[in-house]
């Protein structure tokens, strides 16, 4: 079958261990069910698995892609949940300390077909295109439990966005504003922040710009380059949410800030099954749609891992065929 896949881990020249061609056909284990694939998102996770990280050498080739949306054998649509879990688990999916995502030990989604648990699966809402479905399961999943599971936040009340333009962001944006809150981002370039404010943030500032007033909570997906000024950011007693560390992680923690200002740090990693139908429904209901930067053929994907690479993304890019 067709895929885009990583042939090996290459932690100095990844896009070199790319390839578009073909793998064999999976086979579907009992309790599992095979998806036709029909749109795939990409994420930084698979930048990750293309170095090698998170993933074993000798797991490769490995089919690259979390996200994904298509259909069963028997016709019906599905949107996919890419947290893998041990069998037998019982409880939040994301405190599973076996958990893996898709692409860290199971095959991916950047390809004709993928096999992944029965209960991995959720209807995709008609209304939804299969494009807009495939955008869901990480980047989107993540911002949505971020902004309802973690941060506590009332309508009403101010949250700050580090990063305009990414896949994560964007959903913030888009989500907090539907949801009534005062949306404030950062973005390095005029361009990103243009962005961000057509997709619903009240106010876009550059980054590290010293802000109106300080913020309920900030949203954190960046890490280092930004690290300092979220903290200076928030009110006594806010909130960092952070679910990534795209700068880097060895972030200078601002420790006496956040004892004396009594700030809480909450980490957040994917979302529920539960989380994800709960977001298909918010978007059926509210009409809030993904913003899709770029959508390519699974041919060109080498094309959207460059501008990913390069930083060059406004929403999310997806594959279709």
């Amino acid at each position: 079958m067709f895929a885009v896949y990583a042939q090996e881990p290459n932690a100095d020249s990844l896009l070199d261990s790319l390839v578009v061609g073909e793998r064999p056909e999976p086979e579907v284990p009992d309790g599992w069910v095979r998806v036709h694939v029909k749109a795939a998102s990409l994420n930084m996770h698979d930048l990750w698995t293309l170095r090698g990280v998170g993933i074993k050498p000798e797991q490769f080739p490995m089919i690259l892609g979390c996200d994904g949306a298509g259909t069963l054998d028997d016709g019906s649509e599905v949107v996919i949940h890419s947290v893998i879990n041990a069998p037998g688990w019982q409880g939040d999916d994301t405190l599973d300390p076996k958990r893996t995502l898709l692409t860290e030990k199971h095959q991916g989604t950047f390809a004709d077909q993928v096999v992944v648990p029965a209960r991995n699966v959720v209807p995709k809402p008609e209304a939804l295109s299969f494009a807009e479905a495939a955008t869901m399961g990480t980047a989107w999943l993540t911002a949505y439990r971020m902004l309802f599971v973690k941060s506590g936040l009332r309508p009403g009340q101010t949250m700050l966005v580090q990063g305009a333009s990414g896949g994560v962001s964007t959903a913030l944006v888009q989500l907090g504003r539907a949801a009534g809150f005062r949306v404030w981002v950062t973005g390095r370039t005029e361009e990103k922040r243009a962005l961000a404010t057509s997709l619903g943030a009240h106010q876009a500032f550059e980054s590290g710009a010293r802000l109106p007033e300080r913020v309920d909570a900030v949203f954190e997906t960046v890490g280092k380059a930004t690290w300092s000024h979220s903290v200076k950011s928030l009110k006594p007693g806010g909130i960092i949410v952070v679910s990534g560390s795209t700068s880097g992680p060895d972030a200078h923690a601002e420790l006496q800030r956040v004892f004396f200002l009594q700030l809480r740090v909450a980490g957040s990693t994917m979302g529920t099954r539960d989380e994800l139908a709960d977001l298909l429904a918010y978007l059926d209901l509210t009409g809030v749609r993904p913003q899709i930067g770029a959508e390519l053929s699974f041919a060109e994907a080498p094309k959207g891992f460059q501008a990913m690479l390069d930083g060059d993304t406004a929403g999310k890019i997806v594959f279709t065929r």
